[in-house]
């Protein structure tokens, strides 16, 4: 008997700490913290993706547009910020219930409730803005690489504005702020369709009424290369993309507040982290295959093609499912991209082949690995985005045409974007020196900086 009583008031004293755990508002409150650090740091490396995306576009470009291509990708995000906060997130998730779209008005953080000690919010109002925020920056870079070389500057951060304000936060409603696909059990978990097809879909629709560069395609269909300046500055921002994407998908958890929330964010890293691996050796191996040799580049966006094809479902596929779900989209990059070439689409960067391409394989390929997914449901995703997002971009793109005009002079795109809209160059040592032939205009075009510097200066051909 007395040992009895012993055991249970020593099993009672035990359950004190559980017990009081379970009650007490400080541990509620640490969950709380716990994700609204997550959603920050995991915010920051989204948006050191912008980084990645601004280095790999200065490399894949010619040294005439780097400059022009640095401004592009950090001015899209102050704009992505302004927008988002006049009225992109109460459009994406404001009201949504099931419906097509929020509600119009300026976002205010609401932390009244936890800062009254009810932390059922989950995480703080702002790092939730913040979050959502730079995904809707990362739509926008990817438009930026497509459509570079021979749009106007202006143009493309108007119609930036609109994609962040309008576009963007209307289609992410349906899936992510309780919308009708949302409804169906669309299952996109960090955007390889809300993000990625998007801005590929903008993208798209963006260089078929630009058109190609001059020089770009022959009258006998024949495509000429147009090397990019810098492949080490290139490949840099393969790898900051690379590391950004831990953020991009393992944020997307929204939680890091227990332990099973921490071991999915692992388990998606890692996921994440393999597809990658598999896009980039997928892509060389059919390089090889096909041309004999291995291009830097196919390598490059071999790695991103893996990285887009997970971001749809990176939680659920084994280890083996996401290497291979990361190698179909480095297989799928190599024959994209000569199949808009065929159709005379300039993608300068190949973002089309990466973002849309692969973001729309990484969407349909959720149900192989989550039986919650339905292909039916994916599908009718897919094309539903793809169908708001054309017509939409399609409208903007052509009221900007028709108005301030989209498309930069001839004379403009053969001097550089850096010296007609912006006055300066990336690369002020280097002398320009203009190849004549396929169309351009004669090498008395040059521009007067260029022509003055001495001949001993290294010498860039554009």
């Amino acid at each position: 008997m007395k040992k009895s009583l012993i055991a249970l008031i020593t099993g009672m004293m035990l359950m004190l700490p559980a017990l009081a755990l379970a009650e007490d508002a400080p541990v509620s409150e640490m969950t709380f913290i716990l994700n609204t650090f997550s959603f920050l740091v995991m915010g920051i490396l989204v948006m050191w993706m912008a980084a990645g995306f601004g280095m790999l576009e200065a490399g894949l470009v010619r040294s005439k547009n780097v400059a022009t291509i640095c401004l592009k990708n950090i001015s899209l995000f102050g704009i992505a910020g302004i927008l988002f906060y006049l009225c992109g997130y109460n459009l994406m998730y404001a009201g949504v219930d099931g419906g097509y779209i929020g509600s119009f008005g300026l976002w205010a953080a609401d932390d009244a409730a936890a800062l009254a000690g009810d932390y059922s919010a989950g995480y703080s109002a702002s790092s939730d803005w913040f979050f959502q925020m730079v995904f809707c920056g990362a739509a926008c870079s990817i438009v930026s690489g497509c459509v570079a070389e021979r749009i106007k500057l202006w143009s493309f951060l108007l119609f930036c504005a609109i994609l962040c304000g309008i576009i963007y936060p209307i289609q992410g409603s349906w899936g992510w702020g309780g919308g009708w696909l949302s409804e169906m059990g669309f299952a996109d978990y960090a955007g390889s369709t809300i993000v990625h097809s998007v801005g590929g879909w903008a993208a798209l629709t963006g260089a078929i009424i630009l058109g190609a560069r001059k020089g770009k395609y022959s009258k006998d269909g024949r495509v000429n290369p147009m090397p990019g300046s810098n492949i080490p500055m290139a490949t840099l921002g393969t790898f900051i993309l690379w590391m950004g994407w831990y953020g991009f998908n393992g944020g997307s958890v929204l939680a890091l507040g227990d332990a099973a929330s921490a071991i999915e964010m692992g388990n998606v890293m890692v996921n994440t982290n393999l597809a990658a691996c598999g896009g980039m050796i997928a892509a060389m191996a059919m390089v090889q295959i096909l041309y004999k040799k291995v291009d830097v580049t196919m390598g490059l966006n071999g790695a991103l093609a893996g990285l887009v094809s997970i971001t749809a479902g990176p939680a659920t596929p084994s280890l083996g499912a996401a290497i291979l779900i990361g190698a179909v989209g480095g297989v799928l990059v190599v024959l994209a991209v000569p199949f808009f070439d065929k159709l005379k689409i300039d993608d300068v960067v190949g973002a089309l082949s990466v973002h849309l391409v692969c973001g729309i394989w990484g969407t349909m390929a959720v149900p192989f690995t989550d039986g919650e997914a339905s292909f039916l449901t994916q599908f009718i995703g897919v094309a539903a985005t793809a169908a708001f997002v054309l017509v939409a971009s399609s409208i903007v793109w052509l009221v900007i045409k028709y108005t301030i005009g989209v498309r930069c002079s001839e004379e403009d795109e053969y001097r550089g974007l850096d010296l007609a809209e912006i006055g300066m160059e990336a690369y002020p040592d280097f002398q320009t020196v203009h190849l004549g032939g396929m169309g351009s205009p004669s090498a008395s075009m040059s521009s007067a900086p260029a022509a003055a510097r001495v001949a001993t200066n290294p010498v860039r051909q554009n």
